[in-house]
Protein backbone atom coordinates (compact mmCIF):
# COMPACT_ATOMS: atom_id res chain seq x y z
CA UNK A 1 0.00 0.00 0.00
CA UNK A 2 2.46 2.24 0.94
CA UNK A 3 4.30 1.90 -2.46
CA UNK A 4 1.53 2.39 -4.76
CA UNK A 5 0.87 5.80 -2.61
CA UNK A 6 4.60 6.75 -2.80
CA UNK A 7 4.16 5.90 -6.73
CA UNK A 8 0.94 8.44 -7.14
CA UNK A 9 2.77 11.00 -5.16
CA UNK A 10 5.80 10.71 -7.36
CA UNK A 11 3.38 10.63 -10.44
CA UNK A 12 2.10 14.25 -9.03
CA UNK A 13 5.48 15.76 -8.85
CA UNK A 14 6.62 14.29 -12.02
CA UNK A 15 4.02 15.47 -14.32
CA UNK A 16 3.55 19.07 -12.46
CA UNK A 17 5.80 22.06 -13.64
CA UNK A 18 5.52 25.77 -12.31
CA UNK A 19 5.78 29.04 -13.59
CA UNK A 20 5.79 31.95 -11.16
CA UNK A 21 2.96 31.76 -8.82
CA UNK A 22 0.88 29.56 -11.25
CA UNK A 23 1.25 25.62 -11.41
CA UNK A 24 0.98 23.41 -14.41
CA UNK A 25 0.23 19.88 -15.04
CA UNK A 26 2.39 18.44 -18.20
CA UNK A 27 1.25 15.39 -20.34
CA UNK A 28 3.38 13.61 -22.69
CA UNK A 29 1.51 11.89 -25.70
CA UNK A 30 3.42 9.17 -28.27
CA UNK A 31 3.09 7.77 -31.24
CA UNK A 32 5.63 4.66 -32.77
CA UNK A 33 5.56 2.14 -35.66
CA UNK A 34 7.24 -0.70 -33.71
CA UNK A 35 7.84 -2.26 -37.43
CA UNK A 36 6.57 -5.76 -37.20
CA UNK A 37 6.23 -6.76 -33.53
CA UNK A 38 5.38 -10.56 -34.02
CA UNK A 39 5.39 -13.78 -31.94
CA UNK A 40 7.02 -16.64 -33.04
CA UNK A 41 3.69 -18.12 -33.53
CA UNK A 42 0.63 -18.80 -36.30
CA UNK A 43 -2.42 -16.48 -36.08
CA UNK A 44 -5.01 -18.07 -38.00
CA UNK A 45 -5.93 -16.60 -40.75
CA UNK A 46 -3.13 -14.32 -41.24
CA UNK A 47 -0.17 -13.88 -43.41
CA UNK A 48 2.45 -14.05 -40.68
CA UNK A 49 4.56 -16.97 -42.43
CA UNK A 50 7.99 -14.67 -42.62
CA UNK A 51 7.89 -14.59 -39.08
CA UNK A 52 7.73 -17.91 -37.96
CA UNK A 53 10.88 -19.83 -36.79
CA UNK A 54 10.76 -21.53 -40.27
CA UNK A 55 9.91 -18.59 -41.84
CA UNK A 56 11.73 -16.26 -44.46
CA UNK A 57 13.15 -14.25 -41.34
CA UNK A 58 14.23 -17.35 -38.87
CA UNK A 59 12.40 -15.50 -36.55
CA UNK A 60 12.78 -17.70 -33.66
CA UNK A 61 12.57 -16.69 -30.07
CA UNK A 62 16.21 -15.16 -29.37
CA UNK A 63 15.39 -12.31 -32.50
CA UNK A 64 11.27 -12.19 -30.02
CA UNK A 65 13.05 -11.35 -27.01
CA UNK A 66 15.74 -8.77 -28.69
CA UNK A 67 12.95 -7.20 -30.55
CA UNK A 68 11.14 -6.75 -27.24
CA UNK A 69 14.07 -5.52 -24.98
CA UNK A 70 14.83 -2.75 -27.73
CA UNK A 71 11.03 -1.73 -28.33
CA UNK A 72 11.13 -1.24 -24.64
CA UNK A 73 13.67 0.66 -24.43
CA UNK A 74 12.83 3.07 -26.69
CA UNK A 75 9.14 3.02 -25.58
CA UNK A 76 10.42 3.81 -22.04
CA UNK A 77 12.36 6.66 -22.63
CA UNK A 78 9.93 8.34 -24.58
CA UNK A 79 9.00 11.73 -22.84
CA UNK A 80 11.51 11.79 -20.17
CA UNK A 81 13.38 14.15 -21.30
CA UNK A 82 10.48 16.79 -19.38
CA UNK A 83 9.10 13.96 -17.85
CA UNK A 84 11.21 11.06 -15.63
CA UNK A 85 7.77 8.95 -15.49
CA UNK A 86 7.54 8.72 -18.90
CA UNK A 87 4.80 9.77 -21.55
CA UNK A 88 0.95 9.12 -20.31
CA UNK A 89 -0.23 7.88 -23.53
CA UNK A 90 1.56 5.96 -26.76
CA UNK A 91 0.04 5.02 -29.98
CA UNK A 92 1.63 1.77 -32.02
CA UNK A 93 1.29 0.09 -34.61
CA UNK A 94 2.46 -2.95 -36.35
CA UNK A 95 2.02 -4.87 -33.41
CA UNK A 96 0.37 -8.81 -34.41
CA UNK A 97 -2.00 -9.16 -31.35
CA UNK A 98 -2.42 -8.64 -27.69
CA UNK A 99 0.24 -11.17 -26.47
CA UNK A 100 3.29 -9.00 -28.33
CA UNK A 101 1.67 -6.07 -25.91
CA UNK A 102 1.71 -7.95 -22.92
CA UNK A 103 5.10 -9.12 -24.22
CA UNK A 104 6.12 -5.92 -24.28
CA UNK A 105 5.11 -3.80 -21.08
CA UNK A 106 6.39 -6.95 -18.98
CA UNK A 107 9.74 -6.05 -19.98
CA UNK A 108 12.20 -4.65 -17.51
CA UNK A 109 12.02 -1.23 -18.77
CA UNK A 110 8.68 -0.64 -18.66
CA UNK A 111 7.59 -3.26 -16.02
CA UNK A 112 7.18 -0.30 -13.60
CA UNK A 113 5.54 1.84 -15.45
CA UNK A 114 1.91 0.42 -14.95
CA UNK A 115 1.27 1.06 -18.85
CA UNK A 116 -2.58 -1.16 -20.02
CA UNK A 117 -3.10 -2.05 -23.09
CA UNK A 118 -6.16 -1.10 -25.37
CA UNK A 119 -6.01 -3.54 -28.30
CA UNK A 120 -8.61 -5.03 -31.47
CA UNK A 121 -7.69 -7.94 -33.04
CA UNK A 122 -8.26 -6.21 -36.73
CA UNK A 123 -8.87 -7.39 -40.26
CA UNK A 124 -5.24 -6.29 -41.47
CA UNK A 125 -3.89 -9.74 -43.92
CA UNK A 126 -0.97 -9.85 -42.56
CA UNK A 127 -1.56 -9.79 -38.81
CA UNK A 128 -0.19 -5.99 -37.63
CA UNK A 129 -2.84 -3.79 -35.76
CA UNK A 130 -2.82 -0.65 -33.97
CA UNK A 131 -2.69 -0.34 -30.33
CA UNK A 132 -2.71 1.99 -27.20
CA UNK A 133 -0.58 1.85 -23.90
CA UNK A 134 -1.68 4.05 -21.44
CA UNK A 135 -0.97 5.18 -17.45
CA UNK A 136 -4.07 4.38 -15.96
CA UNK A 137 -3.34 7.25 -13.44
CA UNK A 138 -2.89 10.06 -15.87
CA UNK A 139 -5.47 9.02 -18.83
CA UNK A 140 -8.87 7.62 -17.74
CA UNK A 141 -10.38 5.74 -19.96
CA UNK A 142 -14.10 5.29 -20.61
CA UNK A 143 -14.47 3.41 -23.72
CA UNK A 144 -13.04 1.85 -26.67
CA UNK A 145 -13.15 0.88 -30.22
CA UNK A 146 -12.12 -0.53 -33.12
CA UNK A 147 -13.75 1.80 -36.42
CA UNK A 148 -13.00 -0.61 -39.91
CA UNK A 149 -11.19 1.41 -42.79
CA UNK A 150 -14.29 1.15 -45.50
CA UNK A 151 -12.51 1.10 -49.02
CA UNK A 152 -13.70 2.22 -52.26
CA UNK A 153 -17.12 0.45 -53.34
CA UNK A 154 -16.60 -1.63 -50.02
CA UNK A 155 -13.95 -3.93 -51.91
CA UNK A 156 -12.66 -6.32 -49.28
CA UNK A 157 -10.40 -7.77 -51.79
CA UNK A 158 -7.17 -5.63 -49.44
CA UNK A 159 -8.29 -5.26 -45.94
CA UNK A 160 -6.41 -3.44 -43.72
CA UNK A 161 -5.76 -1.83 -40.87
CA UNK A 162 -9.11 0.45 -38.68
CA UNK A 163 -8.95 3.35 -36.82
CA UNK A 164 -8.90 2.76 -32.83
CA UNK A 165 -10.69 5.10 -30.08
CA UNK A 166 -10.09 5.76 -26.65
CA UNK A 167 -12.10 8.39 -25.35
CA UNK A 168 -11.99 9.17 -21.50
CA UNK A 169 -9.98 11.93 -19.53
CA UNK A 170 -6.84 13.31 -18.82
CA UNK A 171 -6.45 15.72 -16.37
CA UNK A 172 -9.99 16.69 -15.62
CA UNK A 173 -10.50 17.45 -19.30
CA UNK A 174 -12.84 14.98 -22.08
CA UNK A 175 -10.34 13.49 -24.96
CA UNK A 176 -10.24 11.14 -27.32
CA UNK A 177 -7.55 9.60 -28.96
CA UNK A 178 -7.69 8.16 -32.84
CA UNK A 179 -4.72 5.75 -33.69
CA UNK A 180 -4.01 5.44 -37.60
CA UNK A 181 -2.01 3.19 -39.96
CA UNK A 182 -3.00 4.08 -43.13
CA UNK A 183 -2.86 2.08 -46.02
CA UNK A 184 0.92 2.03 -47.31
CA UNK A 185 2.50 3.62 -50.34
CA UNK A 186 1.97 0.15 -52.60
CA UNK A 187 -1.39 1.80 -52.87
CA UNK A 188 -2.22 5.62 -54.90
CA UNK A 189 -2.95 8.64 -52.72
CA UNK A 190 -7.11 8.23 -53.12
CA UNK A 191 -6.70 5.38 -50.67
CA UNK A 192 -5.12 7.33 -47.86
CA UNK A 193 -7.60 10.03 -48.73
CA UNK A 194 -9.93 8.09 -47.79
CA UNK A 195 -8.89 7.29 -45.06
CA UNK A 196 -8.64 11.00 -43.91
CA UNK A 197 -11.90 11.80 -44.84
CA UNK A 198 -12.60 9.02 -43.00
CA UNK A 199 -10.85 10.06 -39.57
CA UNK A 200 -12.13 13.50 -40.18
CA UNK A 201 -15.62 12.26 -39.83
CA UNK A 202 -15.05 10.06 -37.04
CA UNK A 203 -13.48 13.58 -34.97
CA UNK A 204 -16.66 15.41 -36.23
CA UNK A 205 -18.67 12.72 -34.41
CA UNK A 206 -17.00 13.19 -31.40
CA UNK A 207 -17.16 16.58 -31.36
CA UNK A 208 -21.03 16.77 -32.05
CA UNK A 209 -21.60 14.26 -29.52
CA UNK A 210 -19.35 15.95 -26.85
CA UNK A 211 -18.67 19.51 -28.49
CA UNK A 212 -15.69 20.48 -25.34
CA UNK A 213 -13.84 17.70 -25.94
CA UNK A 214 -10.29 17.41 -27.11
CA UNK A 215 -9.67 15.19 -30.33
CA UNK A 216 -6.06 14.29 -30.56
CA UNK A 217 -5.20 11.82 -34.38
CA UNK A 218 -2.33 10.24 -34.22
CA UNK A 219 -0.14 7.35 -36.44
CA UNK A 220 1.55 6.43 -39.44
CA UNK A 221 -0.16 7.97 -42.34
CA UNK A 222 2.35 6.92 -45.06
CA UNK A 223 1.76 10.42 -45.93
CA UNK A 224 3.44 13.89 -44.99
CA UNK A 225 1.58 16.69 -43.86
CA UNK A 226 1.44 18.79 -47.05
CA UNK A 227 0.22 15.73 -48.88
CA UNK A 228 -3.24 15.66 -49.69
CA UNK A 229 -4.81 12.95 -47.25
CA UNK A 230 -3.60 15.00 -44.37
CA UNK A 231 -4.21 18.75 -45.62
CA UNK A 232 -7.23 18.06 -47.73
CA UNK A 233 -9.03 15.08 -46.54
CA UNK A 234 -8.20 15.30 -43.14
CA UNK A 235 -7.98 18.94 -43.00
CA UNK A 236 -5.08 19.33 -40.96
CA UNK A 237 -4.20 22.85 -41.29
CA UNK A 238 -0.45 24.57 -41.19
CA UNK A 239 -1.09 27.54 -39.01
CA UNK A 240 -2.33 28.00 -35.36
CA UNK A 241 -3.85 30.95 -36.24
CA UNK A 242 -6.24 29.66 -39.03
CA UNK A 243 -7.42 26.64 -36.78
CA UNK A 244 -10.92 27.02 -35.92
CA UNK A 245 -11.66 24.98 -32.95
CA UNK A 246 -13.41 22.43 -34.81
CA UNK A 247 -10.50 22.23 -36.90
CA UNK A 248 -7.41 20.05 -36.63
CA UNK A 249 -3.79 21.72 -36.29
CA UNK A 250 -0.78 20.09 -37.71
CA UNK A 251 2.17 20.98 -36.02
CA UNK A 252 4.51 18.66 -37.89
CA UNK A 253 4.24 20.56 -41.06
CA UNK A 254 7.02 23.05 -40.71
CA UNK A 255 9.22 20.53 -38.79
CA UNK A 256 9.46 18.48 -42.17
CA UNK A 257 10.31 21.48 -43.69
CA UNK A 258 13.31 22.11 -41.97
CA UNK A 259 14.49 19.00 -42.84
CA UNK A 260 13.56 16.09 -39.77
CA UNK A 261 11.59 13.10 -39.93
CA UNK A 262 10.87 9.83 -38.85
CA UNK A 263 11.89 7.58 -41.73
CA UNK A 264 14.05 7.84 -44.87
CA UNK A 265 13.66 7.19 -48.35
CA UNK A 266 16.02 6.98 -50.74
CA UNK A 267 18.35 9.41 -48.24
CA UNK A 268 15.33 12.18 -47.74
CA UNK A 269 13.63 12.31 -45.16
CA UNK A 270 9.68 12.23 -44.68
CA UNK A 271 7.73 12.95 -41.50
CA UNK A 272 4.60 9.96 -42.16
CA UNK A 273 4.25 9.54 -38.31
CA UNK A 274 2.09 12.65 -36.95
CA UNK A 275 -0.02 13.93 -34.11
CA UNK A 276 -2.66 15.91 -34.55
CA UNK A 277 -5.66 17.65 -32.49
CA UNK A 278 -8.07 19.75 -32.35
CA UNK A 279 -8.22 23.70 -32.49
CA UNK A 280 -9.33 23.61 -28.95
CA UNK A 281 -6.47 22.84 -27.57
CA UNK A 282 -4.94 25.90 -28.93
CA UNK A 283 -5.48 28.01 -25.66
CA UNK A 284 -3.67 30.83 -24.60
CA UNK A 285 -4.37 30.99 -21.43
CA UNK A 286 -3.85 27.04 -20.84
CA UNK A 287 -6.79 26.50 -18.75
CA UNK A 288 -7.40 23.34 -20.46
CA UNK A 289 -5.48 21.04 -21.75
CA UNK A 290 -3.29 23.06 -24.25
CA UNK A 291 -0.74 22.15 -26.93
CA UNK A 292 2.71 23.06 -25.14
CA UNK A 293 5.81 22.08 -27.81
CA UNK A 294 5.88 18.29 -30.01
CA UNK A 295 9.51 16.71 -31.04
CA UNK A 296 10.85 13.98 -32.82
CA UNK A 297 12.18 11.64 -30.52
CA UNK A 298 15.85 9.62 -31.41
CA UNK A 299 18.87 8.74 -29.75
CA UNK A 300 22.37 7.59 -31.35
CA UNK A 301 21.63 4.36 -31.06
CA UNK A 302 18.59 4.21 -33.10
CA UNK A 303 20.54 4.98 -36.16
CA UNK A 304 22.46 2.93 -38.31
CA UNK A 305 26.38 3.94 -38.14
CA UNK A 306 27.93 2.63 -40.91
CA UNK A 307 26.97 1.30 -44.53
CA UNK A 308 24.72 2.42 -46.83
CA UNK A 309 22.18 2.79 -44.87
CA UNK A 310 24.39 5.32 -42.59
CA UNK A 311 22.44 8.27 -40.64
CA UNK A 312 18.74 6.06 -41.47
CA UNK A 313 17.38 4.58 -38.65
CA UNK A 314 18.11 0.94 -38.09
CA UNK A 315 15.79 -1.41 -38.30
CA UNK A 316 15.17 -5.01 -37.42
CA UNK A 317 16.14 -6.42 -41.16
CA UNK A 318 17.38 -4.73 -43.90
CA UNK A 319 18.46 -6.76 -47.04
CA UNK A 320 17.75 -10.07 -45.40
CA UNK A 321 20.06 -9.72 -42.53
CA UNK A 322 18.98 -9.37 -38.88
CA UNK A 323 20.40 -5.95 -37.77
CA UNK A 324 18.54 -6.66 -34.42
CA UNK A 325 17.64 -2.82 -34.41
CA UNK A 326 15.01 -1.12 -33.53
CA UNK A 327 12.03 0.14 -36.19
CA UNK A 328 12.69 2.41 -39.30
CA UNK A 329 10.11 4.91 -38.12
CA UNK A 330 11.13 7.43 -35.30
CA UNK A 331 8.45 8.06 -32.62
CA UNK A 332 6.88 11.30 -32.35
CA UNK A 333 5.73 13.31 -29.22
CA UNK A 334 3.20 15.89 -28.52
CA UNK A 335 3.24 17.50 -25.11
CA UNK A 336 0.58 19.43 -23.83
CA UNK A 337 0.11 21.43 -20.72
CA UNK A 338 -2.81 22.69 -18.36
CA UNK A 339 -2.86 24.85 -15.29
CA UNK A 340 -3.60 23.34 -12.41
CA UNK A 341 -5.14 24.94 -9.06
Amino acid sequence: MKRHLLFALMTFLFVTVYSQEKKYALYGVGFYNLENLFDTSHDEGKNDYEYLPEGKNKWDDSKYKSKLKNMSEVLSLLATDKLPMGAAIIGVSEVENRRVLEDLIAQPALADRGYEIIHYEGVDVRGVDCAFLYNPKLFQVETSRLVPYIPEDNDTTYKTRGFLIASGTMGGDKIAFIVNHWPSRAAASPARERAGVQVRALKDSLLLNSPDIKVVIMGDMNDDPMDKSMSVALGAKRKAKETGKTDLFNPWWDTLKKGYGTLMYQGKWNLFDQIVFTGNMLNPDRKTLTYYKHEIFKRDFMFQTEGRYKGYPKRTHAGGVWLNGYSDHLPAVVYFIKEVQ
